[in-house]
Protein backbone atom coordinates (compact mmCIF):
# COMPACT_ATOMS: atom_id res chain seq x y z
CA UNK A 1 0.00 0.00 0.00
CA UNK A 2 1.25 3.36 -0.92
CA UNK A 3 1.50 6.74 1.14
CA UNK A 4 -0.81 9.52 -0.31
CA UNK A 5 2.34 11.54 -1.17
CA UNK A 6 3.98 8.05 -3.09
CA UNK A 7 0.86 7.62 -5.00
CA UNK A 8 0.70 11.18 -5.90
CA UNK A 9 4.62 11.87 -6.96
CA UNK A 10 5.25 14.72 -5.18
CA UNK A 11 5.00 16.60 -1.66
CA UNK A 12 1.88 17.74 -0.93
CA UNK A 13 1.95 21.71 0.06
CA UNK A 14 -1.77 22.81 -0.41
CA UNK A 15 -4.85 21.33 0.05
CA UNK A 16 -8.31 22.77 -1.26
CA UNK A 17 -11.03 21.25 1.14
CA UNK A 18 -14.83 21.73 -0.27
CA UNK A 19 -17.95 20.81 1.91
CA UNK A 20 -21.57 22.34 1.48
CA UNK A 21 -22.50 22.32 5.00
CA UNK A 22 -20.82 23.55 8.52
CA UNK A 23 -18.94 19.91 9.45
CA UNK A 24 -19.40 18.17 6.57
CA UNK A 25 -15.39 18.21 6.03
CA UNK A 26 -14.49 17.62 9.43
CA UNK A 27 -17.04 14.28 9.41
CA UNK A 28 -15.48 13.19 5.93
CA UNK A 29 -12.13 13.48 6.28
CA UNK A 30 -10.98 15.20 9.32
CA UNK A 31 -9.14 12.74 10.37
CA UNK A 32 -6.97 12.60 7.14
CA UNK A 33 -6.34 16.10 7.51
CA UNK A 34 -4.88 16.10 11.09
CA UNK A 35 -2.60 13.02 9.97
CA UNK A 36 -1.89 15.26 7.16
CA UNK A 37 -1.10 18.04 9.24
CA UNK A 38 1.20 16.19 11.37
CA UNK A 39 3.47 15.03 8.58
CA UNK A 40 3.58 18.67 7.12
CA UNK A 41 3.72 21.58 9.51
CA UNK A 42 2.61 24.64 7.94
CA UNK A 43 0.41 23.00 5.11
CA UNK A 44 -1.41 25.41 2.83
CA UNK A 45 -5.22 24.43 3.54
CA UNK A 46 -8.08 25.92 1.51
CA UNK A 47 -11.14 25.47 3.25
CA UNK A 48 -14.49 26.23 2.19
CA UNK A 49 -17.44 25.69 3.52
CA UNK A 50 -20.85 26.68 1.31
CA UNK A 51 -23.78 26.76 3.97
CA UNK A 52 -23.65 28.01 7.37
CA UNK A 53 -26.21 29.52 7.80
CA UNK A 54 -27.11 32.24 11.46
CA UNK A 55 -25.17 30.54 14.43
CA UNK A 56 -23.80 27.76 12.11
CA UNK A 57 -21.26 30.00 10.37
CA UNK A 58 -19.42 30.61 14.24
CA UNK A 59 -19.19 26.83 14.66
CA UNK A 60 -17.75 26.45 10.93
CA UNK A 61 -15.44 29.10 11.59
CA UNK A 62 -14.14 27.63 15.16
CA UNK A 63 -14.18 24.46 13.68
CA UNK A 64 -12.20 25.13 11.33
CA UNK A 65 -9.30 27.09 12.89
CA UNK A 66 -9.20 25.10 16.01
CA UNK A 67 -8.74 21.71 13.36
CA UNK A 68 -6.45 23.46 11.43
CA UNK A 69 -3.90 24.84 14.10
CA UNK A 70 -0.59 24.23 13.10
CA UNK A 71 -1.55 25.14 9.33
CA UNK A 72 -1.58 27.98 6.94
CA UNK A 73 -5.29 28.21 7.13
CA UNK A 74 -7.49 29.74 3.99
CA UNK A 75 -11.22 29.67 5.59
CA UNK A 76 -14.03 30.86 3.25
CA UNK A 77 -17.58 30.78 4.75
CA UNK A 78 -20.77 31.05 2.61
CA UNK A 79 -23.97 31.59 3.28
CA UNK A 80 -25.86 29.51 0.58
CA UNK A 81 -29.41 28.08 1.62
CA UNK A 82 -29.26 24.41 3.19
CA UNK A 83 -30.99 21.74 0.64
CA UNK A 84 -31.58 24.29 -1.88
CA UNK A 85 -28.31 23.98 -3.64
CA UNK A 86 -29.41 23.39 -7.01
CA UNK A 87 -31.64 26.22 -7.18
CA UNK A 88 -28.57 28.20 -6.16
CA UNK A 89 -26.26 26.73 -8.70
CA UNK A 90 -25.64 29.54 -10.94
CA UNK A 91 -24.55 31.57 -7.24
CA UNK A 92 -22.47 28.52 -6.48
CA UNK A 93 -20.76 28.16 -9.89
CA UNK A 94 -19.24 31.53 -9.73
CA UNK A 95 -18.00 30.54 -6.34
CA UNK A 96 -16.21 27.99 -7.91
CA UNK A 97 -14.94 30.02 -10.76
CA UNK A 98 -13.33 32.19 -8.49
CA UNK A 99 -11.54 29.20 -6.61
CA UNK A 100 -10.31 27.86 -10.02
CA UNK A 101 -8.42 31.07 -10.63
CA UNK A 102 -6.77 31.64 -7.36
CA UNK A 103 -6.03 28.47 -6.09
CA UNK A 104 -3.87 25.63 -7.25
CA UNK A 105 -4.05 22.93 -4.97
CA UNK A 106 -1.96 19.18 -4.79
CA UNK A 107 -5.09 17.83 -3.37
CA UNK A 108 -8.63 17.89 -3.67
CA UNK A 109 -10.96 17.11 -1.05
CA UNK A 110 -14.92 16.97 -2.03
CA UNK A 111 -17.94 15.11 -1.88
CA UNK A 112 -19.14 11.81 -3.35
CA UNK A 113 -20.31 12.37 -6.41
CA UNK A 114 -23.24 10.03 -6.23
CA UNK A 115 -24.29 11.25 -2.61
CA UNK A 116 -28.24 11.13 -2.04
CA UNK A 117 -28.02 14.49 -0.53
CA UNK A 118 -28.74 17.08 -3.38
CA UNK A 119 -26.22 19.62 -2.28
CA UNK A 120 -23.70 17.33 -1.59
CA UNK A 121 -24.09 16.17 -5.05
CA UNK A 122 -23.84 19.80 -6.76
CA UNK A 123 -20.56 20.54 -4.83
CA UNK A 124 -19.09 17.42 -6.31
CA UNK A 125 -20.10 17.97 -9.70
CA UNK A 126 -18.54 21.11 -9.96
CA UNK A 127 -15.92 20.21 -8.07
CA UNK A 128 -15.18 17.86 -10.89
CA UNK A 129 -15.91 20.55 -13.49
CA UNK A 130 -13.63 23.10 -12.22
CA UNK A 131 -10.31 21.32 -11.31
CA UNK A 132 -9.85 18.47 -13.93
CA UNK A 133 -6.43 18.61 -13.90
CA UNK A 134 -6.01 18.07 -9.72
CA UNK A 135 -6.32 14.54 -8.08
CA UNK A 136 -9.94 14.43 -6.19
CA UNK A 137 -10.54 12.51 -3.38
CA UNK A 138 -14.48 12.04 -2.56
CA UNK A 139 -15.58 11.80 1.43
CA UNK A 140 -18.20 10.47 2.89
CA UNK A 141 -21.00 11.10 5.21
CA UNK A 142 -22.81 8.44 6.79
CA UNK A 143 -26.68 9.36 6.72
CA UNK A 144 -30.40 7.86 6.44
CA UNK A 145 -30.29 7.27 2.88
CA UNK A 146 -27.55 4.63 3.29
CA UNK A 147 -25.47 5.59 0.34
CA UNK A 148 -22.15 4.88 1.52
CA UNK A 149 -21.13 3.25 -1.57
CA UNK A 150 -18.09 1.19 -1.75
CA UNK A 151 -14.57 3.26 -1.57
CA UNK A 152 -11.40 2.57 -3.21
CA UNK A 153 -9.04 4.38 -1.46
CA UNK A 154 -8.43 4.15 2.51
CA UNK A 155 -6.51 6.19 4.79
CA UNK A 156 -5.03 4.27 7.57
CA UNK A 157 -5.39 6.17 10.75
CA UNK A 158 -3.99 5.92 14.55
CA UNK A 159 -6.41 5.55 17.05
CA UNK A 160 -5.24 8.62 18.73
CA UNK A 161 -6.24 10.79 15.76
CA UNK A 162 -9.23 8.97 15.29
CA UNK A 163 -10.39 9.87 19.40
CA UNK A 164 -9.05 13.68 18.01
CA UNK A 165 -11.35 13.68 14.96
CA UNK A 166 -14.75 12.55 17.31
CA UNK A 167 -14.09 14.28 19.97
CA UNK A 168 -13.49 17.43 17.88
CA UNK A 169 -17.14 17.14 15.96
CA UNK A 170 -18.65 16.35 19.60
CA UNK A 171 -17.57 19.71 21.00
CA UNK A 172 -17.30 21.86 17.97
CA UNK A 173 -21.15 21.41 16.62
CA UNK A 174 -23.58 21.75 19.43
CA UNK A 175 -26.43 22.85 17.11
CA UNK A 176 -26.11 19.12 15.94
CA UNK A 177 -25.93 17.40 19.81
CA UNK A 178 -30.26 16.57 19.30
CA UNK A 179 -29.82 14.69 15.76
CA UNK A 180 -30.41 11.21 16.47
CA UNK A 181 -27.28 10.27 14.00
CA UNK A 182 -24.90 12.85 15.27
CA UNK A 183 -23.06 10.31 18.05
CA UNK A 184 -20.07 9.40 19.32
CA UNK A 185 -21.13 5.41 17.99
CA UNK A 186 -21.70 7.13 14.55
CA UNK A 187 -18.47 8.25 13.95
CA UNK A 188 -16.08 5.55 15.51
CA UNK A 189 -18.35 2.96 13.83
CA UNK A 190 -17.62 4.45 9.91
CA UNK A 191 -13.97 4.67 11.08
CA UNK A 192 -13.90 0.72 12.55
CA UNK A 193 -15.78 -0.78 9.35
CA UNK A 194 -13.39 1.34 6.80
CA UNK A 195 -10.70 0.23 8.93
CA UNK A 196 -12.07 -3.51 8.90
CA UNK A 197 -12.03 -3.32 5.17
CA UNK A 198 -8.45 -2.14 4.48
CA UNK A 199 -7.14 -4.25 7.11
CA UNK A 200 -5.71 -0.85 8.81
CA UNK A 201 -2.76 -1.80 11.15
CA UNK A 202 -4.85 0.62 14.00
CA UNK A 203 -7.87 -1.05 12.72
CA UNK A 204 -9.38 2.18 12.06
CA UNK A 205 -9.40 4.64 8.49
CA UNK A 206 -11.40 7.20 6.81
CA UNK A 207 -12.18 5.82 3.17
CA UNK A 208 -12.58 7.81 -0.14
CA UNK A 209 -13.07 7.38 -3.66
CA UNK A 210 -10.50 8.23 -6.27
CA UNK A 211 -11.97 7.82 -9.78
CA UNK A 212 -8.73 9.92 -11.27
CA UNK A 213 -5.23 9.12 -10.08
CA UNK A 214 -2.67 10.04 -12.41
CA UNK A 215 0.93 8.05 -11.50
CA UNK A 216 3.84 10.04 -12.19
Amino acid sequence: MKSLRELLGRPIGSVLCLGAHADDLEIGCGGTLLSLLALTPGLQVHWVVLSAESGRRDEAVRSAETLLAGATPDIRVCGFEDRYFPAQAAEIKRVFDELGRSVTPDLVFTHYREDLHQDHRLVAELTWNTFRAHPILEYEIPKYDGDLGRPNLFVQLARAVCQAKVEHLLRAFPTQATKYWYTEETFWAILRLRGVECRSASGYAEAFHARKILLL
